[in-house]
């Protein structure tokens, strides 16, 4: 028996998106509450997000549209000539077909019915979709999974932030789980959790290869002042029935967290987002490292940094060491706050890591900074500078 695809209007995405947006429920939980995969729901965020300033500038939108209208008008008057009009709008209609996202083809794609003009098999071909994609269902983050991703996460912090996904196997299978080692790669390479260690094993950060990738910039450097050198990263955070995921922005002279954020999904918009909210804070750095993972090298983040004239670091291939200073502040907060409170639901996470970073800024000794705190550091260095 054919299965049914169900398909979803824009109000309906429009609110569900909304709701992610809010930040109170994982996306485990909003896919399971809706019966959508958390796979469409993190390509609806998007969109929508990509799509969200024409709201406010209708006009240039609407401009866009005209000037691309103009061009295809030219194109199909001058191939008009050769292959008639009706050829150049079915060539027209499959090559912007062929440009769409996969999840937008695969709800083009109506299922098999008898009074269909085209088939199945030839509707995939014209929008260039694999046909075994359109049954393809993942499935929400099972209880196991959620399990092992919590242990790894303290193996990680706990026991030895240097293991790959070859020692995180051993240490699982000691603690009692079943699992297979291509298993843990996974989960390490969703929780976005990389071996601080030199090595030649695949990155557990995921790298987009279109990206472009920039010099590690602070081999043999001084690091003396304030707003010199700032990192950024992104780490898994556990709560009751799911996970979250927090980014942050560390000043490397101060050891001071100067913008951070709690998001269901770990996109583009999450890293851009933090950096804007320390650059309208704190002003802009000299020099702004991260890893390799394609949020940071992606042409949003890219661009904004070019645009701000600060220069791009990122770590060596394989060498999250590069950015030890984010690393250990990521297991100090572990540590001292969220294993010990073990959170229930995402609002009283996001209070409890909130309490923590004013904690951590204004009122706890650094021994790095010889028992100074870092915010003082911070503005007495921005003082001094001034």
């Amino acid at each position: 028996m054919s299965r049914k695809k169900r398909t979803f209007g824009p109000d309906f995405k429009t609110k569900v998106v909304l709701e992610l947006l809010a930040g109170d429920k994982t996306v485990a939980q909003l896919a399971s509450k809706y019966e959508i995969t958390p796979n469409s729901l993190n390509q609806w965020k998007k969109r929508f997000l990509e799509n969200a300033s024409m709201a406010f500038d209708v006009g240039k939108a609407t401009q866009g549209f005209k000037e691309e209208i103009d061009d295809l008008k030219q194109e199909n008057d001058a191939l008009a000539k050769k292959l008639g009009k009706t050829t150049i709008e079915r060539d027209w209609a499959v090559g912007k077909l062929k440009s769409l996202d996969s999840s937008i083809k695969r709800d083009l794609v109506e299922s098999k019915q008898a009074n269909s003009a085209v088939s199945l098999a030839r509707q995939c071909e014209l929008v260039a979709v694999n046909r075994s994609n359109l049954y393809y269902q993942p499935k929400p983050t099972s209880e196991k999974d959620l399990g092992m991703m919590n242990r790894i996460d303290e193996i990680y912090t706990d026991i030895s932030s240097t293991y790959g996904y070859r020692f995180m196997h051993q240490q699982l299978l000691e603690d009692g789980f079943s699992v297979g080692k291509n298993k843990v790669l996974k989960l390490m390479n969703r929780m976005g959790i990389q071996a601080i260690f030199p090595k030649k094993r695949k990155l557990t950060s995921i790298k987009d290869r279109e990206h472009k990738i920039y010099p590690y910039a602070l081999k043999g450097l001084a690091i003396n002042r304030p707003n010199q050198v700032w990192s950024g990263d992104i780490t898994y955070i556990r709560v009751q029935g799911g996970f979250m995921y927090l980014a942050a922005i560390i000043d490397w002279y101060s050891r001071s967290i100067l913008a951070w954020k709690l998001s269901n999904s770990m996109d583009t918009a999450l890293v851009t987002d933090v950096l804007k909210e320390a650059i309208e804070q704190h002003g802009k750095p000299e020099i702004f490292n991260s890893d390799l993972g394609s949020q940071y090298t992606s042409q949003e983040h890219t661009g904004l940094l070019k645009a701000l004239k600060i220069q791009i670091s990122m770590n060596g291939k394989g060498r999250s060491i590069d950015n030890i200073a984010i690393e250990r502040f990521f297991r100090t907060l572990k540590y001292e706050e969220i294993y010990i409170n073990d959170y229930r639901n995402i609002k009283d996470l996001r209070f409890g890591i909130c309490r923590f970073m004013d904690f951590y800024n204004f009122n706890r000794f650094h021994s790095a900074l010889k028992y100074k705190k870092p915010m003082d550091v911070y503005r007495k260095g921005r003082l001094k500078a001034a």
